[in-house]
Parts: C-alpha cells; sequence; structure tokens
C-alpha cells in the first residue's frame, strides 16, 4: 500500500506528491478514477467502460483508491468520497489543460 513517508516508484523522499504520482502512474488508475469523475458505477460497469481492464486488476485498484479514501462504494457503486471530489477537480482541469494543448499543436503552436 502506498503511504505518504515512504518512499514511492522514482523518488526515496516519501513527498506527498511523489506517492500521488506513484499511485496515478500505476497501470489503469487515471482511467478508472476518470470514469468514476462522469457517474457512480458498479464493478461490471466500470470494467465495460474501463474496455479490457482485467478484472484481478481493477478490484485491485478500486482496493486500493477505497484505502487511500479517494472513493467508497454503496448500493449504487463505486463513486468519489468528498475527498476523492477534490482530485477528480483536478483531473477535469487537466482536461481542459489538455484541450487547449491539443489545439495548440494542430495549428502547430510549439511554445
Amino acid at each position: 500500500m502506498k503511504e505518504v513517508g515512504k518512499s514511492a516508484r522514482g523518488s526515496s523522499t516519501g513527498k506527498p506528491i511523489m506517492v500521488l504520482f506513484d499511485v496515478l502512474g500505476e497501470r489503469w488508475s487515471l482511467r478508472i478514477l476518470w470514469e468514476l469523475s462522469q457517474t457512480r458505477l458498479n464493478f461490471r460497469g466500470l470494467q465495460e467502460k474501463c474496455g479490457n481492464i482485467s478484472p484481478t486488476v481493477l478490484n485491485k485498484r478500486l482496493k486500493q483508491f477505497r484505502a487511500l479514501n479517494f472513493i467508497d462504494h454503496n448500493s449504487e457503486g463505486y463513486g468519489y468520497t468528498e475527498f476523492g471530489k477534490q482530485l477528480s477537480c483536478h483531473l477535469l482541469a487537466l482536461e481542459s489543460w489538455a484541450n487547449q494543448w491539443a489545439k495548440n499543436q494542430a495549428e502547430g503552436q510549439n511554445d
């Protein structure tokens, strides 16, 4: 389990941002969190939204995100906790930035 203050992949400092980068950099992590930013989903629905993710990997990521208090699970499925919604806001801001970046690339602006 990833913990603040402990070594993370690519860093021995244990700084919170490095631990977060490690968590978000794991295979399928960003895709799962992105899909949950749209709506609550049950396991099967989330698996379908994520394409060909294996049930084992999805289960592992969901357990990790629950332990980190990013998501919870109730009768409506998996979704963000109040704390996790803050992370979701930052991911949505990245979408806006990415759209502007893509527009600049299409227009040949590289600065």
